[in-house]
């Protein structure tokens, strides 16, 4: 918590108009310098030999120049208010993050690979922090694009799960309605095997009584 504070306190004195600057810029650095009541501004040209603390609010930036054969370095904090504006006019291919060794050479040997370098080459602090908010806020788009993917996934696994499990209770019931009807048949069944035997009772009661009327029509005979 502690970190988040210092930089969102430190962002207030940042100057967003400084360029990203890197080892082997061949640079112009705009300084202010008073002389009592009267100020102008100095410009220090020379190559960036080392960069420290980073874009923060205590980055610094090591400028050195050849001046009759002497070497003149001056250490630049980005952030200062007496620094009205920092350009950087060439460009080098280096390998090292610290060209101290630059120190030891002179004449041809100092000399590196550069090319001159556009402003709108070169973006700012106030750009690059942009970037890296757009990078952010694409991030977190595609996260939620993902979450409510799976979220849809998930939905409609569980749509499908249901939509199963309410065809399962319908084959159920029809299973069920099958084994009423099933029920029903049998019963209706058993009715008509009921009334055959009843049928089948009414004849032979009819045969019994036909045979008592033969008895009696025999006996009257024989009478």
């Amino acid at each position: 918590m502690s970190q988040q504070l210092i930089r969102e306190c430190s962002k207030k004195y940042f100057s967003k108009n400084i360029p990203v600057l890197k080892t082997g810029h061949t640079v112009k650095v705009y300084q202010k310098i008073k002389e009592g009541n009267k100020e102008r501004i100095q410009i220090f040209e020379g190559l960036v030999i080392a960069i420290k603390g980073g874009t923060g609010i205590n980055g610094t930036i090591t400028v050195r120049k050849v001046i009759d054969g002497y070497g003149v370095e001056k250490i630049f904090p980005i952030h200062s208010k007496n620094i009205e504006k920092i350009e950087v006019t060439k460009e080098a291919k280096v390998r090292r993050s610290k060209l101290y060794y630059m120190r030891d050479r002179s004449g041809k040997s100092a000399r590196l690979q550069e090319k001159h370098v556009k402003h709108t080459d070169i973006k700012t602090l106030e750009e690059l922090e942009e970037e890296k908010l757009r990078k952010r806020g694409i991030r977190k788009t595609e996260e939620k694009k993902e979450g409510n993917e799976n979220d849809t996934e998930v939905s409609k696994k569980i749509e499908e799960e249901n939509s199963n499990t309410e065809s399962i209770e319908e084959k159920k019931e029809d299973t069920e309605s099958i084994e009423e009807k099933k029920e029903d048949t049998e019963s209706i069944e058993e009715k008509k095997e009921d009334t055959e035997s009843i049928e089948e009772k009414k004849e032979d009661t009819e045969s019994i009584e036909e045979k008592k009327e033969d008895t009696e029509s025999t006996e009257k005979n024989k009478e």
